[in-house]
């Protein structure tokens, strides 16, 4: 019989997600400047790059005003930040209580995963933009109540890229023939990498993770 995990290996977990996370962060935020042109790439083996790329958004780079676009950039980015730390606040109460009443050990690893990348990019959110100088063309500082952005308004800090295949589209396709195609082209996190684990578990194990019990 496989040992049920406790809340505090889920803590343990979460926590060495984010101390992975955030230290990468502030190592690329104050060492290198963002990755604006293609020289400034950190490093790249091709099929592997290590940028500094700064998400005012979502996933993708999407962003609430993209969806209500009367609504302005400053109070999307707000909006964004309250519902991360609402959502935090949900999905801490939903583990705690679901192990308490005998969660399977996946469903709780699942959504350890999901709140350790949800803390890790939220702390981006709320604190980046008060305690560190913008990094256009230049290395940023630590310095507090100084930085580029008020607090809750901080861009979120990408790094990974894998570019692992690129082609051109056939002229005759339509809407896309002979443009440049790149897999996987988007820049994320090891937050954003900690939810994407985290959603592939989930389609493995959809009918645990759904089931009724």
């Amino acid at each position: 019989m496989k040992k049920k995990l406790e809340f505090y290996h889920c803590i343990i977990l979460i926590v060495g997600i984010l101390i992975l996370d955030q230290f990468l962060k502030v190592y690329i935020k104050l060492n290198f400047p963002l990755t604006i042109y293609s020289d400034q790439i950190i490093f790249d083996y091709n099929w592997f790059k290590l940028l500094f790329v700064e998400n005012k958004g979502m996933a993708w780079g999407a962003s609430i005003n993209d969806f209500l676009p009367f609504i302005d950039e400053r109070s999307a980015k707000l909006m964004l930040t309250l519902f991360r730390i609402v959502a935090i606040g949900f999905i801490f109460f939903w583990l705690k209580q679901s192990i308490k009443n005998g969660l399977k050990n996946i469903n709780s690893i699942v959504l350890s995963l999901i709140l350790a990348g949800a803390i890790g990019n939220a702390i981006d959110s709320i604190f980046y933009g008060y305690i560190f100088t913008d990094s256009y063309f230049k290395v940023a500082t630590l310095s507090v109540g100084n930085g580029y952005e008020s607090l809750f308004h901080g861009s979120v800090v990408d790094m990974f890229q894998f570019p692992m295949f690129e082609w051109t589209w056939p002229d005759w396709l339509p809407m896309v023939g002979g443009e440049n195609y790149v897999f996987f082209e988007p820049v994320f996190n090891i937050a954003d990498a900690s939810i994407s684990i985290a959603i592939f578990l989930i389609i493995l194990n959809y009918r645990t993770f759904f089931s009724k019990n």
